[in-house]
This record gives C-alpha cells, sequence and structure tokens, in this order.
C-alpha cells in the first residue's frame, strides 16, 4: 500500500520564447480571439468566473455567499498563478511513476489530482502496476438487480476504496446507453433504458461522493455505443436532437443535476460531425448553461481533438498529455489571439472550484487505508446474488437440492476460476476470489460428489454429465474495452458443449456469465437457465447461493435478449457498425424495449423480465388524480426544476402480493404509454420499485408521475412538453405487454407550450 501522494513535485517551466506572454499577463494587457480580431481584456477580466453566470431560469446566489463560495476562492487560486502553472494544470502526466496525474502547486495549496477508473470497482488508477481492490459484480450485473440503494451502496464502496488506495477522481459511473447488443462495453454500462440508467447512476454517484476528497466523473458524453472505429473520423454518431435529448442525455443530466457529480468526461466518438470534446452546443450550451454544471470536465485518453474548440466548449482537463493542452499548444493560441488568459482562467477556476467543494482543495488530504478485504466481499457477494437473473425454470429443476448421494457435474469454461469482470480500463485486480467449484461445494453439502470439467474435450464432458444427477453447466463471453463482440452467440464450441450436455442429462442448469445479451439455440433443450453477468470476486460463492435456494433469484433484465442478431432493432449496417463514414441512429427514439415494442418483435427475452421461486400477483391499480389539467410544467430548462419539470403531478399506486411457498423480491414496473400525437414509443420505463414478501404477504408500491415523466422534447420550443391527451398506465413485472396486467388511465386536459 502506498500512501497518498501531497506533495509530490511541480512539473514543466515556461519556455524563453513566452516570455513576453507572462509579462503581458502581469501587466493585464491580454489579447482575447473574437469573431472581429483581438480585444484587449482587461487584468480583472483574467479572474472571471464561469460559476458568476446562474444558469437560465435559477437564482443567483446573494453577492456575500458568492463572494466567499468555491468559485470565488478558486478564481483568487487562478489569479496568484503564473502562466506557466497555468498550463500545468490543464493537462496530466505520464511517466515511470504516474499515469493518472496531475501534479499538485504545494505553494498555492493546489493538490494533485490522483485519477482511478471505477465503474466496477477501482480499476486501473495512477499507479504503474495496479493495485488490487474490491472485483464488485458488472455494472450490467447492478443494473440488473433495479435497486437504487443497491446501487448508492455500490457507489460508496468505490468511493472509500479509491480514497484508500490515494485517488481523489473516479472515471465512473458509466451511463452510456445500451444501443447495440454487441457493444463492447456492455457490461461496465447499465441498461439499455434512460430511465433506469439514470436512477441507479445517480444514487452510484451519490454513493461514490459520499466519501469526502472525491470526484465522480460521469462518462462517457455522450452518444457513445460502440468500439468499431473507435477514436476515428468515422465513429460519426448521426443522432436528432429529440433523441439525445429523450435517450442518451437523461442518465448524464440526472447525475449532474440530482447527483451532483462534479465530474464529467468527454468521449471519443463525434456526434453529428463534431468531436464530443469540442462540441460547444452539446457542453457548453446543455451542460453548462441549460443544466447548469460547472465542475471538472475531463477528455478520456486521447479524445481531445483541438485546443481553442475544446477551451470553448469548457474542457478543463485533458488526459492525459495528448498535446493540444500542452504549454506549446497554449501558448499559440494565446500568442495568436484564438485563446484569451480569460478563457484559460475560467477553465482553471472551475476545475478548482470543483476540488473545494469536494474537501480536496483546503482540507487534510485523507491518509491512504488498507482496504477492507473481507468487509467489501461481502457486499460484493450480496449484490452479486441480487443481479442474478432465472430465465427459465421448469420440471422445478431449481433450486437444487444438497446432501448426501446427490451428484453433481461442474461443466465449461466459466466453471473454473471466477468471472471477476470485463477488460480494459474498468478491469479490477481483486485482493481475492471464490471459484464456482468452490462455491458449489460449500453449497451441495455432505456427502454430495461434485466433479469438474473445463468442457474443451466434449467426449469427457458428456461422460461427466452421463453420470451426474444433476449438470451444471457455465458458459460465456469475456467483453473488453476496445472491441464489438463480432456476433451474439457464445464464443467457442459452447453452444455445442451444453446441446451435447443437454442430451447426455435431461437435469441441465446452464448458468451464463456474459456481459451482453448472448443468443440460446439449445434454449427448449435445457430445463434451466441463469443469467449471472460478470459476477466480480464472488461468483462462486453468489452463483452456488441461487442456484441452492439459499437466495431467491430477483434480478430483471437490464438489456433485451433477442432471438438473433438481424431481430433488432439496429440490425442494418448503416446502423451498427455504420457506413459511408457515419453511424445512423435512424432507430430514434425506438431504443431497445422501445423498438422490440414498436416494431413487433419477438425478442427471446423481454426487458425487465426475470423468474423467481415464489411467485407474485398485481392488482389495485389507482392512478390519482385521473384527470389534471397541467399548469406548472412547461419547456424551460429542467436542470434548474424552476418550470416544473420536477413536480409530480399523478401518483399511481398498486398491490404486490406474494402468492407462492417462499419468500422473495419482485420489482414493480410501470411504464407509460403517451397520446398518440406526442409521437413516442409505445411504452416507456417511467417508474421501479423493489419489494421483499413473505408468503402470504402484500405491499402496497407507489409511483411519483413528474412533469419530466410525462413530457416529451420539442425541438421547437427547445424543451419539454407535457402533452395533452389520454396517456395509458401499465403496472407489471417486465415490458412485455402480456407481463403488464395492471391498466388505467391518465388524461391531461391542459398542456403549456
Amino acid at each position: 500500500m502506498r500512501p497518498a501522494r501531497w506533495p509530490k513535485r511541480e512539473r514543466a517551466t515556461l519556455p524563453l520564447a513566452a516570455a513576453g506572454l507572462a509579462a503581458a499577463v502581469a501587466a493585464g494587457a491580454i489579447w482575447a480571439g473574437t469573431s472581429q480580431g483581438r480585444t484587449a481584456v482587461p487584468a480583472a477580466a483574467q479572474t472571471s468566473t464561469p460559476g458568476s453566470t446562474a444558469p437560465p431560469g435559477s437564482t443567483a446566489p446573494p453577492a456575500s455567499t458568492a463572494a466567499s463560495g468555491p468559485a470565488a476562492r478558486a478564481a483568487a487560486i487562478v489569479a496568484r498563478m503564473t502562466l506557466t502553472q497555468k498550463i500545468s494544470q490543464l493537462h496530466g502526466i505520464t511517466d515511470s511513476e504516474h499515469q493518472r496525474y496531475v501534479p499538485g502547486i504545494p505553494s498555492l495549496g493546489i493538490p494533485p489530482l490522483v485519477i482511478t477508473n471505477g465503474p466496477a470497482g477501482v480499476g486501473p488508477g495512477d499507479d504503474p502496476a495496479q493495485q488490487p481492490a474490491t472485483a464488485l459484480p458488472a455494472p450490467i450485473s447492478l443494473a440488473a438487480s433495479f435497486d437504487s440503494a443497491l446501487g448508492y451502496s455500490y457507489g460508496k464502496l468505490i468511493g472509500q476504496e479509491a480514497a484508500d488506495l490515494g485517488a481523489n477522481v473516479v472515471e465512473g459511473p458509466d451511463v452510456n446507453i445500451v444501443r447495440v447488443p454487441q457493444g463492447g462495453r456492455t457490461f461496465e454500462s447499465l441498461s439499455e433504458d434512460p430511465y433506469l440508467t439514470a436512477g441507479i447512476g445517480t444514487a452510484e454517484t451519490k454513493g461514490i461522493q459520499a466519501q469526502p476528497g472525491v470526484i465522480a466523473e460521469v462518462k462517457h458524453f455522450t452518444a457513445y455505443s460502440q468500439e468499431t472505429n473507435r477514436g476515428l473520423p468515422s465513429d460519426d454518431n448521426i443522432v436528432s436532437a429529440r433523441v439525445l435529448h429523450e435517450i442518451y442525455l437523461p442518465p448524464f443530466q440526472q447525475a449532474l443535476t440530482t447527483g451532483g457529480a462534479q465530474g464529467l468526461m468527454c468521449g471519443y466518438a463525434l456526434v453529428n460531425g463534431v468531436y464530443s470534446c469540442q462540441d460547444a452546443s452539446l457542453l457548453a450550451g446543455v451542460v453548462t448553461s441549460r443544466w447548469g454544471f460547472d465542475g471538472l470536465l475531463q477528455s478520456d485518453f486521447g479524445a481531445a481533438r483541438s485546443t481553442v474548440g475544446s477551451a470553448e466548449a469548457g474542457m478543463n482537463l485533458e488526459m492525459q498529455t495528448g498535446g493540444y493542452y500542452s504549454a506549446a499548444s497554449i501558448e499559440q493560441a494565446l500568442g495568436n489571439g484564438t485563446l484569451s488568459i480569460a478563457g484559460v482562467n475560467q477553465l482553471l477556476t472551475a476545475r478548482f472550484a470543483a476540488m473545494i467543494r469536494r474537501g480536496i482543495i483546503g482540507a487534510k488530504p485523507a491518509k491512504a487505508a488498507a482496504i477492507p478485504v473481507q468487509q467489501d466481499a461481502a457486499f460484493a457477494l450480496r449484490a452479486a446474488e441480487q443481479g442474478i437473473v432465472l430465465l427459465k425454470n421448469t420440471q422445478h429443476t431449481l433450486p437444487l437440492t444438497a446432501g448426501s448421494g446427490r451428484r453433481i457435474a461442474l461443466i465449461g469454461p466459466y466453471a473454473g476460476a471466477a468471472m471477476t469482470g470485463g477488460g480494459g480500463s474498468s478491469h479490477v485486480d481483486p485482493p481475492l476470489t471464490v471459484s464456482p467449484v468452490a462455491g458449489i461445494l460449500d453449497r451441495a453439502g455432505a456427502g454430495a460428489s461434485v466433479t469438474y470439467s473445463s468442457g474443451s474435450d466434449l467426449a469427457a464432458a458428456v461422460a461427466a454429465a452421463r453420470a451426474a444427477s444433476v449438470a451444471v453447466v457455465m458458459v460465456g463471453d469475456t467483453e473488453s474495452e476496445g472491441s464489438d463482440q463480432p456476433s451474439l452467440s457464445l464464443p467457442g464450441n459452447q453452444d455445442q458443449l451444453v446441446e451435447d450436455v443437454a442430451r447426455a442429462n435431461p437435469h441441465t442448469v446452464v448458468v451464463v456469465k456474459s456481459g451482453n445479451p448472448v443468443t440460446m439455440p439449445w434454449l427448449s433443450q435445457v430445463p434451466a437457465v441463469v443469467e449471472a453477468w460478470y459476477p466480480g470476486e464472488e461468483d462462486g460463492a453468489a452463483v452456488a447461493a441461487v442456484l441452492f435456494g439459499a437466495v431467491d433469484p430477483s434480478g430483471k433484465l437490464p438489456v433485451t435478449f433477442p432471438v438473433s442478431a438481424s431481430r433488432t432493432p439496429t440490425s442494418t449496417v448503416a446502423q451498427f457498425p455504420g457506413s459511408d463514414g457515419k453511424i445512423e441512429y435512424s432507430e430514434g427514439l425506438d431504443v431497445g424495449y422501445r423498438g422490440y415494442d414498436a416494431e413487433a418483435i419477438t425478442p427471446l427475452f423481454p426487458f425487465g423480465f426475470g423468474l423467481s421461486y415464489t411467485t407474485f400477483r398485481f392488482s389495485d391499480l389507482k392512478v390519482t388524480p385521473g384527470t389534471l389539467a397541467n399548469t406548472v410544467s412547461g419547456p424551460g430548462p429542467s436542470g434548474c426544476d424552476c418550470n416544473g419539470q420536477g413536480k409530480t403531478l399523478a401518483t399511481v399506486t398498486a398491490t404486490v402480493s406474494n402468492t407462492g411457498p417462499v419468500a422473495g423480491s419482485e420489482v414493480a414496473q410501470l411504464y407509460l404509454g403517451d397520446p398518440k400525437t406526442a409521437g413516442e414509443p409505445p411504452r416507456q420505463l417511467k417508474g421501479y420499485t423493489r419489494v421483499s414478501l413473505k408468503p402470504g404477504e402484500s405491499a402496497t408500491v407507489t409511483f411519483p408521475l413528474t412533469g419530466h415523466d410525462l413530457s416529451y422534447w420539442d425541438d421547437a420550443v427547445n424543451g419539454w412538453i407535457v402533452p395533452p391527451g389520454t396517456f395509458t398506465v401499465y403496472v407489471g413485472d417486465s415490458s412485455a405487454l402480456s407481463s403488464l396486467p395492471l391498466r388505467a388511465p391518465l388524461t391531461v386536459t391542459k398542456s403549456i407550450s
């Protein structure tokens, strides 16, 4: 364990050629670029801050508060800096000691930024050799819990371990929408639905920042849906403003506004021909002006593509040493008048203000500490159990019975070692793992026999299955940042392995450990299927607990599982991986289950689906009021809630009852069908709540419907509109119409335009 590094060392000196610039700064005669040419900026303007102007519709703080607030304190620091120091704070460094690091300036009270990855636990950080940390179940498994409280705890553990390892910025959560089921980073995203992604991602953000001195950096802004052609000009996502505002932006907005995230990462992709890190219309126009964000805006590694464009968009930190914010580049832009020192000051003020808000500047640095390995492993186990989804269970195959005489054949390439996570920047190096073999042995009981076969020898696997009472086949995929999945089929001979084992033993249970949806050509041949995702370091213990019934499976699919790659809403080459240098988002709003419903495509398993070892009934749906006149929610900026977007306009209640033999948990899901004039998909998730019930027990679930829940984005007014007409409220346990037994109308008689 290394100690926290404060202070470390300073970097770079101003080249001699810039001496004149430094003198000009001191004299206050600084030139700023304008569309007409160059104009002198008075010295006072050098300390102007983006925080001094309130976002549209918000209320500015009193002058006394603003004068002593984080932005003012940050501006005071910037006013004391030399140009050399300012440039040193605009980019990170990489050397033999550092991978993700911005040196501090001890004389000014600026500590270093020590950055680490964080979507699935503390991943690769600043240290050249990655430090061990708890390998949590993959974020897609977290989303499968449909449990925001679990999301908060998940984030809290990441924030605490990041601090323990000496980091103060966590690159996460990843709130990109799963648009394409083959996407290589699906496992580290959350879901295909913006409402669910926003709910879990916002809760995780709050959890990360529950740790003092840590910034949550939400990523990757925005419309980042694939790895193919990543970072190339052909990674150009053509998507309408309405689709951006309704599908791809909401998780970011909620994490930044409701979640209070003080960090945002811009990504590699282009959106409508503009690289994300220099997209002023989205970053300055939407994120800063509309949402009021004024924190750390960092590039992904190598994602910056310009100096002036990125600065104008508000990107205030380039990672790593890509060169656009290097001394030479900044000095050239200042010298030719395309960048002003006031603009540089604004970039630094925003970042330092975020560091002040989070207690990184102006507080004692936290001391590095040992990670509580066993305590955090216990949480990893609980989180993995809660994300496991039971997809099929016939012939009472599950739960398995333990005890003497049971002969269990554990088979498959994912049955030997724990599947701790995907590859790339989210990879976590765990301090411990529980293998599937160990987990099954622990639950099988005294006198049971457990054999293991990797499945590489099909004949040996079949022989083991034939000699067993039950065969448990563990298959899966191994995804990684940097490449998309070549298909939705299980890699190698795994489909054949399942089919051969199923023929040899009719009591075959398939456990899938995947980061994406996968096809299942053998589904009709096996009585039970479990989706375990990437369970993390407690893989063996979590899966065994569900298989043997110590834990009731309660996860729900956060992504739709298609029958085949050709039967998805993004099945054309133009949509994925793209053609003629563009990726066409021609499915529009019909992403994920919305597209399956709109195009009447029957999936293998629908979004929100998941079985239990017990049964549940839904009843007593009530919508109050059933008719309303909208007089509060208009199209103004939703970030400040000043236009009524956050106000509850109606409340939905329903009863959930456990009608089965064992205790279990159910996720009640509310979907909303808009009036046809709104032009929305058939149904959209607008509420979810998780309830745990004993046999015979019932509970009332309550869903508030806000102005935002009822709104659609209108380009003409550049804002949100609650349409007049009749909505349909659906409540049940998945997005499939057949799984939504409760339905009721909600009529809006008046709207605001």
